[in-house]
């Protein structure tokens, strides 16, 4: 497939601002260039928006959480922003998390997980897993049925609610209905055809990914972790349902579609969908670009359904 028009057009005038390629700057730097907020577009309306702290394993975690209009209790999707566990933060999926909460009619809880280098894996796991769990157990303070709790997340983020996913399962403490993983990272690994392919001139890069690794991992023995790679986990038996998105012209996508394969492997209940011509960040993109709207649609009446079901099932 060609790229899509409007993917095109946008890394055109990424080349054209010149930017220095991210694994050139120090983290700071990278935080501080990271702006995707025009190609995302205007902030939609929900019921509530709050800041909070809630308690983590080294101190609280911020996050955000958006209520849609009505009574509840709702459901719920605990979703981690992407960035590479270097860059990023509420602000970044500000869009998204509003769409999401609107259109899957749920409780949208945007997490503010601690960042690498300075610290380094697990500490975005413990986090991640962290909130889904206080989503769960504190649930009722915010308006949430505890028995109806989704991850989900992008990139990084889709690799951290992959990781809670399995940790939720090992821990046996937190049973969730769902996860919606978009664009994962799901392996450390640069082998893949994909990787070769989209090494360059995609908005992500081979060089970028490895920069971003390098800072999330203290040691090569983190990179077996499961919960850093969720495609090397020996067993994907009993996780919860789930929709995996990806895109044609992105380093990462065969290993999110190799993660959708061995989870429908073990026999989890699996959604995937590729989006061609599409670059990797398209869900930060609704504002630029069509099929990112249409991907943050397709989440959405995915989390409804699953939603629904865990209800009648109930």
């Amino acid at each position: 497939m060609a790229l899509d028009p409007q993917a095109k057009f946008i890394l055109e005038q990424m080349e054209l601002a010149g930017a220095p390629p991210m694994e050139t700057l120090s983290p700071e730097e990278a935080r501080a260039s990271a702006d995707f907020s025009l190609l995302a577009g205007e902030p939609e309306d929900v019921g509530s928006v709050e800041n909070r702290l809630i308690p983590g394993p080294e101190g609280d975690i911020p996050v955000r959480v958006y209520t849609p209009k009505g009574e509840g209790p709702f459901p719920a999707l605990v979703y981690y922003h992407g960035g590479g566990w270097v860059i990023g933060d509420l602000d970044t999926v500000d869009v998204p998390c509003r769409l999401l909460t609107n259109k899957a009619n749920c409780v949208v809880i945007s997490v503010d997980y601690r960042l690498a280098p300075e610290h380094k894996f697990p500490a975005a796991a413990d986090d991640a897993y962290a909130a889904a769990k206080w989503a769960a157990d504190h649930g009722s303070a915010i308006n949430v049925d505890p028995s109806r709790i989704a991850v989900g997340g992008d990139s990084a983020g889709g690799n951290l609610a992959a990781a809670v996913a399995l940790m939720a399962r090992d821990k046996g403490e937190l049973s969730l209905a769902y996860q919606l993983l978009v664009y994962p990272v799901t392996n450390h690994s640069y082998d893949t055809v994909s990787y070769f392919e989209n090494a360059d001139g995609y908005l992500l890069t081979k060089d970028t990914m490895v920069w971003f690794w390098d800072h999330y991992l203290r040691t090569e023995e983190d990179s077996a972790n499961p919960y850093a790679s969720p495609l090397q986990a020996e067993d994907l038996s009993g996780l919860p349902p789930a929709l995996v998105l990806t895109a044609e012209f992105d380093p990462l996508r065969d290993e999110g579609e190799a993660y959708a394969k061995r989870l429908t492997e073990a026999g989890v209940s699996v959604e995937v969908k590729r989006y061609d011509g599409l670059i990797h960040g398209f869900f930060w993109m609704p504002a630029a670009l069509e099929k990112g709207r249409e991907s943050i649609d397709l989440a959405a009446a995915a989390l409804k359904q699953a939603f629904q079901l865990e209800q009648n099932q109930r």
